[in-house]
């Protein structure tokens, strides 16, 4: 989307822009004969490393408001910019005042509207749109939007902090604009022209899907972007686009619109499991796509997701990546919303380990999803590792070399000079010692060990890389050749 071709060619023991400058230096050094070029296929504007930030919805569910917000994002300029952290997203259902005022059996404070037996909204002041049939935020809850300004102060003020704006939409057009018949913008028809009421989300009852060979199809999509470019949104969370069936035609209409927009937006495609058949499809038209369904915080879907992750570990690459999903940790679920009561991350010390080392080390997009302004400063080292994240951002081959008796080991290579990233994984219950022979992957001789998140040297290995790690832990080296 938006893409300019172009070649880096990196030519080790030139290029030494490694994280530790202690490491750079000495491989500078040592490997200055070394002629290896790695091509580094840079096809892209947008989202040249995964993305990184933070999403409302792990703690907030669909409540959060503007005071709420800025005070997030002022804690993400002081604390996290540093890092990388740079995307602020405000998840589902901002354009109504008070989401999720009643239990549903199904979940408690589940965001569903109730409707009339003739399709009207039963409390149409619940819904927020303008007279083209597109969203707007609820001025009971972000007071700025008021005047018709919608969340153009909000991105302002995300902007002057140094940081990007993101929202979440729904796939489709508010079944409330169809049974209004509202104007598309720029065209004669309606929205009730384009709307499938046969198409809904599963889970969320707002919306009707759209039929893109309906003249307007694409001239709504367009509106919407339009406006979302007005406002400065820098991150579009597009949600029920894959959780079957895969809506292509939908997807395809929303890269066109960003593409028309003139503003440039990272698309991320939810929710999972996305089918790894459409793979060329989305390389196409996002930015990165959820691989599985809703991940929380429990050791069975983290352990899920080695399987994921390797399975898509082909497509990784700038401008498009796998996405596991937001990271639980941290408090979770205020007001016990979104997923059971509020908590603390259930995730354990050394299960925190293993997240953050699988999806650095697997090129995942980091979105933190715990409330940074409840969470304790001893949780937030996981967001504030300099070594680990540059793995995330900037190493290349990233791929898993086994998973097998509760044990799995991923590699990766930093192309600035060369040096590997081995992660090692304990998948049991109890203390093991994990092992990776060096010459499975052609490793010979001696090299420099650095773990990552102790930020250490060990002594020089050859041959061998073994260490103990805690019940479902995980570490991660840095391997410098000597």
């Amino acid at each position: 989307m938006n893409k300019i071709k172009f070649i880096i060619i990196l030519c080790l023991g030139v290029l030494t822009s490694c994280v530790d400058s202690e490491i750079s230096s000495q491989t500078a050094n040592t490997s200055k004969s070394v002629e290896k070029n790695i091509s580094v296929d840079t096809e892209f504007e947008l989202a040249a490393t995964p993305p990184m930030g933070w999403n409302s919805f792990d703690a907030y569910d669909c409540r959060i408001n503007e005071e709420e917000f800025k005070a997030t994002v002022d804690y993400m300029a002081e604390n996290l910019k540093e890092y990388g952290w740079e995307y602020a997203v405000i998840d589902y259902i901002w354009w109504h005042p008070n989401p999720g005022n009643w239990d549903t059996p199904r979940r408690k404070g589940h965001p569903n509207i109730r409707y009339n037996d003739d399709g009207s909204p039963l409390y149409p002041e619940y819904t927020n749109m303008d007279e083209f049939g597109r969203l707007i935020p609820a001025v009971e809850r972000f007071p700025s939007a008021a005047g018709g300004k919608g969340f153009k102060p909000i991105a302002d003020y995300v902007h002057n902090k140094g940081l990007k704006f993101g929202i979440h939409i729904m796939r489709g057009i508010h079944r409330v604009a169809a049974f209004q018949a509202t104007p598309i913008m720029g065209t004669n028809m309606t929205a009730k022209d384009i709307a499938e009421p046969f198409d809904t989300c599963n889970w969320c009852n707002h919306m009707y899907g759209v039929d893109g060979s309906k003249e307007g199809a694409q001239e709504y999509y367009d509106s919407l972007f339009k406006l979302y470019a007005e406002w400065g949104v820098d991150f579009i969370k597009a949600d029920d686009t894959m959780f079957p069936p895969y809506h292509d035609e939908e997807i395809e209409m929303i890269h066109k619109a960003i593409e028309k927009s003139g503003r440039p937006m990272i698309l991320s495609l939810s929710c999972g499991e996305a089918p790894v058949s459409r793979a060329p499809h989305l390389i196409e038209n996002a930015n990165m796509w959820r691989i599985s369904a809703d991940f929380w915080d429990n050791w069975e879907s983290l352990e899920h997701n080695f399987d994921l992750l390797n399975a898509w570990s082909p497509f990784i690459g700038p401008g498009h990546w796998p996405d596991g999903d937001m990271l639980p940790i941290g408090k979770l679920s205020l007001n016990d919303r979104p997923h059971g009561k509020e908590r603390m991350s259930n995730f354990t010390e050394p299960e925190h380990y293993t997240l953050m080392t699988l999806w650095s080390i697997a090129k995942s997009p980091l979105m933190m999803g715990g409330d940074l302004l409840s969470t304790p400063e001893s949780t937030m080292k996981f967001l504030k590792n300099r070594d680990v994240i540059y793995v995330n951002q900037h190493s290349v081959d990233n791929r898993q070399v086994i998973k097998h008796n509760n044990e799995a080991i991923w590699i990766a290579t930093d192309p600035a000079n060369g040096d590997r990233f081995i992660a090692l994984f304990n998948l049991a219950d109890q203390p093991e010692t994990i092992s990776f022979n060096l010459e499975d992957e052609s490793l010979r001789g001696t090299f420099k060990v650095k773990d990552l998140w102790e930020g250490k040297y060990l002594e020089n290995v050859n041959q061998v890389l073994s260490a103990k790690i805690a019940p479902h832990g995980g570490k991660i080296f840095r391997l410098t050749k000597l």
